[in-house]
């Protein structure tokens, strides 16, 4: 899920924000492999994959698990765990409120200290350990427990998780993905939203811009603070919703209270609630 095989979609959940460079979110943070964070992430559980770089500190309230060769400018604090691979680089402190399991050629440039115990060795990369752990339970008979970690991989827990697809760039300047992306609700975010298609959710702030190859869904009371573009699907703009530049798709489709400073275009339907207003040409 993290390393090999790519998480399908970026997915930022209700209520996440960005704080001084800071993604901040109520659950997990799991990154692909091969992915690029400018900033710093605050979460439950940080999991990331190989080669992946942040540009700022982690701070986990439970286990922070990095693959071999991530790297972190600035400090990781665990609240709980930490499992770091071969040849990860903190820049700054590490500091563990649990176990820490750390492998070769790990560089702390500024230390480390952890309360439980400390084993030095290379851990399982981290979808290699829960293949591992999953085959595990099912081959001594612990169905449930087994559906039980399944469970808790894909819901979250209490909160849905944070998922950044491999390869993923995120930044103050643009979050790229090259995969769909669904934004919930009551979010606070810097930078423009690049995706293959855009779902974002009700009473929103994003200060950058919306461009997709598909459809964008712009929920009600959002505000957009740029365009909203996509090259070859339709655009929908809630009830409430504000887009402080143009709007520009397939078919467009704006609602009666939804307003819209810039520019709308459609290459083919426009829409003002249900009623198609124009073709456009």
């Amino acid at each position: 899920m993290l390393g090999a095989n790519p998480i399908d979609e970026l997915v930022v959940p209700d209520g996440t924000t960005v704080e001084e460079h800071d993604v901040v979110t109520d659950g997990d943070v799991l990154v692909g492999g091969q992915s690029t964070i400018e900033l710093g992430v605050r979460g439950t559980n940080v999991v990331a994959g190989e080669r992946v770089s942040f540009g700022g500190a982690i701070e986990a309230e439970g286990d922070c698990r990095l693959d071999m060769w991530s790297d972190v400018d600035g400090n990781v604090l665990a609240g709980e765990d930490a499992y770091l691979g071969e040849r990860v680089h903190i820049q700054g402190r590490l500091v563990v409120g649990g176990d820490l399991d750390i492998g070769d050629d790990v560089d702390i440039e500024e230390g480390f200290e952890a309360s439980g115990w400390i084993v030095i060795r290379n851990p399982m990369p981290t979808i290699t350990f829960f293949v591992v752990y999953l085959s595990h339970l099912l081959r001594i008979g612990e169905e449930e427990e087994a559906q039980s970690l399944v469970d808790e991989l894909t819901a979250g827990g209490e909160f849905d998780p944070l998922m950044i697809p491999r390869s993923g760039h995120v930044s103050d300047d643009a979050w790229r993905v090259s995969t769909p992306a669904t934004i919930g609700d009551d979010c606070r975010l810097h930078g423009n939203i690049r995706a293959t298609a855009i779902d974002v959710g009700e009473d929103d702030n994003l200060f950058g811009s919306l461009r997709a190859q598909e459809d964008i869904t712009v929920g009600s009371g959002t505000k957009i603070h740029g365009d909203v573009t996509t090259r070859n699907g339709d655009v929908t703009v809630a009830a409430d919703a504000l887009v402080l530049g143009d709007v520009s798709g397939k078919n467009v489709e704006i609602h009666p209270d939804a307003e819209v400073d810039g520019v709308i275009r459609a290459r083919g339907e426009m829409r003002l609630g249900s009623k198609p207003e124009r073709e456009a040409e």
